[in-house]
């Protein structure tokens, strides 16, 4: 009876909880670059758009836009290229 009842308590703990990544994680296409002083920067990656980056370097931060070098892209890696087959000489 235990067991049922944590499986139960558990299962609702994870369907309370949104565990996907946050969208401010780098999963974004454009990134804020803001210079934070010599040599450090903080890479706000959370721009669907250039024209979305812009208000925020805009607003007075120091910095520029960027594309976010680790987005995978908007639909993901492609698939492998097919392979052929051996083509046959055509007798004729």
């Amino acid at each position: 009876m235990r067991k049922i009842l944590l499986a139960v308590v558990l299962l609702a703990a994870a369907l309370l909880f949104d565990l996907r990544p946050s969208a401010a994680s780098g999963a974004a296409p454009w990134c804020a670059v803001i210079n934070m002083g010599p040599g450090d920067a903080y890479w706000d990656c959370q721009y669907p758009s250039i024209e979305a980056c812009r208000p925020n370097i805009l607003s007075g931060n120091r910095g520029f836009c960027n594309p976010n070098p680790s987005w995978g892209g908007w639909y993901g890696p492609g698939e492998p290229p097919r392979k052929r087959g051996k083509r046959r000489p055509r007798h004729g």
